[in-house]
């Protein structure tokens, strides 16, 4: 994909869309009890704050789709992209930031698994978002 104002705000806003599917994602397996029933504890609550940092965040990965590719649909793309943020929460956000130690496992034995799923949600939502709306 070229680096053109349109590229950067179409990956920009497949990322924002992407990481709103994230963030349900996030939230419906917390309120449908799911992650709680295998020992997880991230059951976050609807806030503008969350979504913001949701929004914004995923806008700024979605930028990984200007990267040259080698020919792998953005679906694909997406999946493989999504194991950056992965790794960035894992290893930096839960262990520095949260203090909930590495990857996560004062949150549970599971949580680096649900991460690893919830991130290949906005993986995918990213690459058909860019897969529907752009010609590869």
């Amino acid at each position: 994909m070229k680096l053109t104002i349109k590229n950067i705000s179409l990956t920009f806003t497949a990322g924002a869309v992407a990481g709103l599917m994230n963030m349900l994602a996030i939230w419906l397996f917390g309120m449908a009890g799911i992650t709680k029933a295998l020992g997880v504890k991230i059951a976050p609550h609807l806030s503008a704050p969350w979504l913001y940092n949701r929004l914004v965040w995923g806008g700024l990965w979605g930028l990984m789709f200007l990267l040259p590719s080698r020919n792998l649909s953005y679906p694909l793309r997406g999946l493989l992209y999504s194991l950056a943020p992965c790794l960035v929460q894992l290893l930096v956000v839960f262990p520095f930031q949260a203090h909930k130690g590495m990857l996560g496992l004062q949150l549970g034995y599971l949580t680096p698994g649900f991460v690893l799923f919830f991130n290949a949600v906005w993986g995918l939502a990213a690459g058909l978002w860019l897969h529907l709306t752009t010609e590869q």
